[in-house]
């Protein structure tokens, strides 16, 4: 193999490569490198373009041209002048008239051969489509010694029209004659390389090149450029431009294609901006890529930009450009442009259409897609895959499925990325029984040791949560094929499984055992981190993608900014999003959210405000973080928050859906505006379910009324009769009222239908590792001393005026045992732990998954004045910073005493300030 620096130096290769008297390299004189048969050996030349004749057996041209007759000795020329013919054949290729060719030919059967008009003749013969007639030509031997021009225009054709191995056989067999090749028996070499993707053979060629001083030929650097740029070795292509002594469009466009297809989108448009500094027009193919890089590079403005210099340009009906245009504005705009474009279109092909409704897909509008494939002339393939990607895109894994079921009974063409899309939508819908016969279907098909489609079973099993099958589908895999995917899928379905830990641990076994690591992996893991908030792990994901360049995708910047808010380093989140040098309306839900984390509404209205000026056009969970961001203002807003809620269609064209009602709904009940949150309530243009229901109660939490609350409860009974926390809410308001028969017999009917709800944990990290706790937790190996802590640390509080509150307990045990229940709920016992290991004066970090209950809160203000140290605790609403007995949150004061004085059934049903963890300890 030759390394990137002897690619670049004549001194660095052997000068007998490739040279006429090198007999080893001469013995592929029949055949091609190994490396290159090997590579296509399952290869079938190409049907011929056009039979004027019956079809003739398609002899290799290298067999052709093996026994020339000795040229001729007679120089005797009559006729017309060389130039005339030339001339003549030139007219019938531009007017693709075949019969003035054969004239021309025929004129030239009554003079001595000439070599230059038997090498235009044959070249016209390709140009026109006539195979067979070229071959014939080639056969009767009227060319009895082929020129270097003859042999380049055949290793040309025969490059381009699919049959690369006999362009490479006959470049072997020009050597071995001691032709000499020139530029442009070059450029066909290289093509055909290139299409090979031979980047071996491509290396030799770049050394005879180098040798035979033909670096200083423009096209013949193009045709370097573009094989590296096939092969993926990018630092080549750089390097060749860089040392270009002259440049064309070509080159240019070449470099820009490079960089889009490493994603190096913002590099493209700079090198855009250099071409037309030195003066270089562009073409059709430029700005197709300058779009796709600006649709990549989320570039708004400068996508705009390079679309009316398009236009000034003229080359608003290439089709190419207008195809280029659909994909960015689908991406950048919206669907009113891209609609707008392809209707103005002048001619469209399958990409078109393909692209269109792709474009519907992203926006949501499954049936307008369905629309557009339905008035598509011709499909493809690729069509549908393109809609059954759509269909999982929006969630719709049964008309997915369905789809598929189509194409298997017409017996379409089944690829992997069809297969790849019909596992993905088994695992949206969680159906044990088709995901295992569709995975039968797959095995049946012989797409079994696909890396695509093995990574998209791994997470179907684990959508399944069969985690067992997964993993089995996961090791079996490893040793089968060699997909990185794998990995990637895998540590998602752990992330999504709620096994945050075995995702970090699976993620440290990849970087072991050195397997490649994409921009997914890592955005999970800093997603685990966050989840977790394990701050030093994150960091050092945040490292990793430093050094392997990946910090500056905006998925990645995203998922850094979330994962320091959500650790509690609100400050590192907001340097990143200010160093990422583009952002989407993600990033602006990732830090509006983190200031929310850390009940700043302030803030999160002040970055509002900025994007609404600078940033994307905001979508529809944007709109319901700056509602609830009223809530948490230092001053009421609630006008404002109103107006905003009123406009959002006419200003955002967003319809309000049940969240932002509930969102809304909850911010009024903050301010004590209950009668206006109950009408609100009541007026909905749309009936209310058990997700509106649970949002308000999420949300609004103990500031909504009692009526409210009641008919929340109400209505999430009625309408999720089967959901594990419904089951946990009724025994809940059983307990609450003193039924306690009624509460266990709930419990036990959960248990034998099989559900179960996650319980509680609360967590610190320590030495690198997660310590969990739930109520009353003795698996702990320090529990024994946990406990004895616990113990002293309660007593200190209580001489200090912390008083318990057993209403918090929801058990059927006698008054003096209330209090062991309370005393040992999971986040006393992860706060006591982290105190015993934690340096003094240090503060101390503590999650927890659910809401932190009343009494924990109240408890936890009097442990900071005790101990003298602050208390960072993060629970399912935010940051809870304890510091002299005072704490940061928004709902802490009068409320929250209100609450811990008069808990009510109502308030015993709301998620957010009900601890479950001496419900569910079983």
């Amino acid at each position: 193999m030759v390394t990137g620096a002897a690619v670049y130096s004549s001194s660095t290769f052997p000068l007998s490569i490739l040279s006429p008297t090198t007999p080893s390299f001469l013995s592929y004189t029949s055949k091609p490198p190994a490396s290159s048969i090997s590579f296509l050996s399952l290869s079938k030349p190409k049907p011929p373009l056009s039979l004027s004749k019956p079809k003739l057996p398609l002899i290799p041209f290298s067999a052709l041209l093996t026994n020339p007759l000795p040229p001729s000795s007679n120089t005797n020329d009559d006729g017309p002048p060389t130039e005339n013919y030339h001339n003549l054949l030139r007219i019938s290729v531009r007017y693709k008239d075949v019969e003035l060719a054969k004239a021309v030919h025929a004129s030239t059967l009554k003079r001595e051969e000439r070599t230059t008009l038997s090498n235009a003749l044959f070249s016209t013969y390709l140009k026109l489509g006539l195979i067979a007639d070229a071959h014939r030509f080639l056969s009767s031997c009227l060319i009895s010694c082929p020129d270097v021009v003859l042999y380049s225009t055949i290793m040309s054709f025969l490059a381009k029209s699919g049959r690369e191995l006999e362009a490479v056989s006959l470049f072997f067999q020009m050597r071995e004659r001691e032709i000499e090749p020139n530029e442009f028996s070059f450029v066909a070499i290289l093509t055909a390389c290139n299409r090979l993707a031979d980047l071996e053979l491509g290396f030799q060629v770049h050394s005879l090149v180098v040798k035979m001083g033909y670096l200083v030929f423009t096209y013949v650097d193009n045709a370097l450029m573009d094989l590296y740029s096939k092969c993926g070795c990018l630092e080549f292509v750089v390097k060749l431009f860089d040392e270009m002594p002259e440049r064309d469009v070509v080159s240019w466009n070449t470099i820009i294609a490079s960089m889009v297809k490493e994603s190096m989108y913002d590099r493209a448009i700079e090198l855009f901006r250099d071409m037309q500094v030195d003066g270089f027009g562009m073409d059709r193919f430029t700005l197709s890529s300058v779009l796709v890089a600006c649709a990549g590079g989320l570039h708004w403005n400068g996508g705009r930009e390079v679309h009316a210099h398009g236009i000034r340009m003229g080359f608003q009906p290439s089709l190419s450009v207008n195809n280029a245009l659909i994909r960015f504005y689908t991406k950048c705009g919206s669907l009113r442009d891209v609609a707008t474009l392809f209707e103005l279109m002048p001619e469209k092909d399958i990409i078109s259409w393909t692209q269109m409704i792709t474009a519907y897909m992203d926006f949501g509008l499954v049936d307008m897609a369905l629309k557009t494939f339905a008035r598509m002339p011709k499909k493809n393939c690729v069509t549908f895959n393109a809609l059954l990607a759509g269909f999982c895109q929006n969630g719709q894994g049964t008309r997915a499925l369905v789809l598929f079921c189509k194409m298997v009974e017409e017996s379409m063409e089944l690829d992997e990325f069809t297969l790849a899309s019909a596992v993905y939508a088994c695992g949206l819908l969680t159906d044990v029984k088709i995901s295992q016969q569709v995975h039968g279907f797959v095995l049946k098909c012989g797409f079994r040791s696909n890396g695509c489609i093995e990574s998209a079973l791994v997470d179907m099993y684990t959508r399944c949560e069969l985690m067992a099958e997964a993993e089995k589908m996961f090791y079996k895999g490893l040793d089968n094929v060699d997909c990185p995917i794998n990995w990637t899928s895998m540590i998602c379905g752990y992330s999504r499984s709620g096994k945050p830990e075995e995702a970090i641990s699976l993620f440290c076994k990849m970087l072991s055992e050195e397997a490649f690591v994409d921009e997914i992996a890592l955005a999970t893991v800093l997603g685990v981190s966050g989840t977790l908030g394990y701050h030093m792990f994150g960091k050092q994901i945040h490292g990793l993608a430093l050094k392997i360049g990946l910090v500056h995708d905006i998925e990645m910047g995203n998922a850094l900014t979330s994962m320091y808010c959500k650790c509690g380093n609100l400050k590192d989140g907001i340097k990143i999003f200010e160093m990422m040098s583009k952002h989407d309306t993600v990033s602006w839900n990732s830090l509006i959210g983190g200031y929310l984390l850390h009940w700043k509404g302030d803030g999160a209205l002040d970055l509002w405000s900025k994007m609404e000026k600078e940033g994307p056009l905001p979508d529809e969970n944007t709109l319901c973080l700056v509602i609830i961001a009223y809530r948490y203002t230092n001053s009421n807003l609630v006008d404002k928050c109103r107006i905003l809620f009123v406009s959002m269609k006419t200003k955002f064209d967003i319809e309000p859906t049940l969240e932002h009602y509930a969102s809304f709904a909850s911010v009024l009940c903050y301010w004590d505006l209950l009668e206006e949150a109950e009408q609100l309530i009541i007026n909905m243009p749309f009936v209310s379910n058990a997700t509106f229901w649970r949002a308000l109660l999420d949300t609004g939490g103990m500031f909504l009324n009692t009526r409210i609350r009641t008919l929340a409860a109400k209505q999430i009974l009625a309408s999720e009769p089967l959901d594990p926390s419904t089951y946990v809410l009724v025994a809940n308001l059983y307990s609450a009222s003193g039924r306690w028969q009624c509460a266990e017999k709930t419990r036990e009917e959960m248990r034998k239908k099989g559900f179960r709800k996650l319980p509680s944990r609360s967590w610190i990290i320590h030495q690198n590792k997660v310590h969990s706790f739930y109520t009353r937790d003795k698996h702990h190996f320090q529990s024994q001393d946990i406990y004895s802590a616990t113990d002293i640390l309660i007593l200190e509080c209580l001489k200090s005026g912390y008083v318990p509150d057993t209403s918090f307990v929801l058990q059927d045990v006698e008054e003096c045992h209330k209090n062991d229940f309370l005393f040992h709920h999971s986040a006393k016992l992860a706060t006591t732990y982290a105190l015993l290991t934690t340096k003094r004066g240090k503060p101390i970090r503590v999650m927890k998954n659910v809401a932190l209950c009343g009494d924990c809160h109240t408890f936890l203000k009097f442990v900071s004045v005790v101990v003298r140290r602050k208390i960072v605790f993060r629970d399912s609403s935010g940051f809870h910073v304890f510091l002299n007995g005072q704490c940061s949150c928004k709902d802490n004061g009068d409320k929250v005493r209100w609450l811990n004085s008069a808990p009510s059934v109502s308030v015993l049903c709301d998620p957010n300030f009900i601890c479950y963890d001496s419900v569910l300890a079983h």
